[in-house]
């Protein structure tokens, strides 16, 4: 999921976030998201996972730990997620692990009625909670679904504080994030509590927690178990085939690699062979495209896809004609010195995120409109073991092993 203002977490519970209004399609640009911590207070770490070695500060790359996540499916595969602890004692939480934002919300008690399907943090029953006096609101560029964003429609009401973070065996002492206060109804059904952001500008919480600054991701879809993995300091070897290509990071605050290309069946156009820097969203469901790509995209696949009036931003096409269509997608990227460009791939199975709520006759193809950026999400992300390496400002793919 993408965030609409951007703010930074400060490294002093003292002071107070950054704020700058912006609209909704902007994004985060920073991210700092846990307190100054004295080497001796960082928590003992385990090597638990084989890994490879990917930090360019020395620290060894064993030492990494792992989270599974869970896949949340509704229709479509719509979001992974996984567990954490706050406070002391611990109090039970699951994320989303969203590579499109850099900070920790939670749900608070004070959220009530508004987060009732959410498990809420009990700041009086921890003993190490900390309140840093502050407050902002957030409004998300996308959602946790396939709809796209209308307005403010998915926003929160967040209270600065700072508490015990443990993600697997990574502990932060004192880790800064936010408490919900309210939010939008758009939030309720969600089967997980709040959004762990993991920014490539996130490398403060590794160091916080004694962990090199990298991390590695595997999304499995429903149809093949729905299960998952989040490795942090690492990338766990068993869970992908062959070697992990790179491209370099390009531009600032958002994981987002430079396109050399995009082919539909082999073909392309114009549009498609610009250099077009692309965002990669762990919390984004489908893919999002400025208008004139994406229309390029969908006439080489089929003149029957067309713009949904009912909800603008969206496209369709006859659900009788889905599985007469073939629509493979592939994104060139440039690699890292020593390796050559290479092609991430979607496949046809990604084309239909499933019927239209209110006209169940069409089916809503992964390409949404977007407000002027592009952003590829978990439509791609789920075919690939994912590489987020912060220390080198570089991602990596390679052939998951499912």
């Amino acid at each position: 999921m993408t965030r609409g203002i951007s703010y930074s977490l400060v490294l002093a519970l003292a002071a107070t976030a950054a704020l700058a209004t912006a609209p909704h399609s902007d994004f985060k640009l920073t991210m700092n998201s846990a307190l100054a911590q004295p080497a001796a207070r960082r928590a003992r770490v385990r090597a638990s996972t084989p890994s490879i070695a990917a930090s360019s500060s020395g620290r060894a790359a064993s030492n990494t730990t792992s989270e599974p996540l869970f896949d949340y499916f509704n229709g479509t595969d719509l979001q992974w997620y996984g567990d954490i602890t706050l406070g002391t004692p611990p109090q039970n939480f699951t994320v989303v692990f969203d590579t499109g934002s850099f900070s920790l919300e939670v749900p608070g008690t004070a959220c009530g009625a508004a987060c009732a399907n959410q498990r809420q943090f009990n700041s009086s029953a921890s003993s190490t909670f900390e309140d840093g006096q502050s407050s902002q609101t957030i409004v998300f560029g996308t959602g946790v679904g396939v709809d796209p964003v209308e307005g403010n429609n998915w926003e929160m009401w967040l209270s600065f504080v700072a508490d015990v973070l443990t993600i697997a065996d990574m502990t932060l002492p004192l880790g800064g994030f936010f408490l919900i206060t309210n939010q939008t109804a758009t939030f309720l059904p969600d089967p997980f509590d709040g959004i762990l952001g993991l920014s490539p500008e996130s490398g403060d919480l590794f160091a916080a927690g004694g962990y090199p600054g990298i991390f590695g991701m595997l999304f499995v879809p429903e149809s093949e178990g729905g299960a998952g993995e989040l490795t942090l300091g690492g990338a766990d070897t068993t869970k992908f085939n062959g070697p992990v290509l790179y491209s370099p990071q390009v531009g600032n605050g958002n994981w987002q690699l430079g396109s050399r290309g995009i082919f539909v069946n082999g073909q392309t156009a114009r549009t498609l062979q610009s250099n077009v820097s692309l965002i990669f969203d762990s919390g984004t469901s489908n893919m999002l495209f400025t208008e004139p790509i994406a229309e390029a995209i969908y006439s080489i696949i089929s003149p029957d896809i067309a713009p949904n009036a009912d909800e603008p931003g969206t496209y369709g096409i006859a659900c009788d004609l889905i599985p007469t269509l073939l629509a493979v997608i592939d994104i060139t990227f440039a690699g890292i010195s020593g390796q050559g460009a290479f092609n991430l791939t979607i496949p046809s199975s990604e084309l239909s995120s499933g019927p239209f709520r209110h006209k169940p006759e069409l089916c809503q193809t992964l390409i949404n409109v977007s407000e002027g950026f592009n952003l590829v999400g978990l439509s791609l992300l789920k075919h690939y073991y994912s590489v987020w390496d912060i220390d080198n400002q570089r991602m990596g793919f390679a052939p998951n092993g499912f």
